[in-house]
């Protein structure tokens, strides 16, 4: 097996990971609109780590990354925005 195939299959276990990394809790957020455990840094700090991969993966015509990266940079926005909503909803 040649080390480009190796470095495609490890590039897309992590996209695999990534993604069913985000996407239970993104419709675990969407259904239930609880974001109590939710650390807000963090899923900031997540958020913009997809977006600077994106934008990687499109200077380096890296599709799979910039594609895997776009669906979790979505399942961030979402959180994030469920959130920020949540928390405004409290100190009322």
């Amino acid at each position: 097996m040649s080390q480009e195939v190796i470095i495609n299959i490890i590039g897309s276990l992590a996209s695999l990971c990534m993604i069913l990394g985000y996407l239970p809790q993104a419709i675990v957020t969407i259904r239930t609109r609880d974001t109590d455990g939710i650390a807000l840094p963090t899923f900031i700090m997540l958020g913009l780590g997809s977006v600077f991969f994106v934008v990687q993966g499109v200077m380096l015509s890296n599709w799979p990354l910039a594609i895997t990266n776009i669906i979790t940079t979505i399942c961030s926005v979402i959180i994030f925005g469920i959130k920020i909503h949540n928390d405004r909803n409290k100190k009322k």
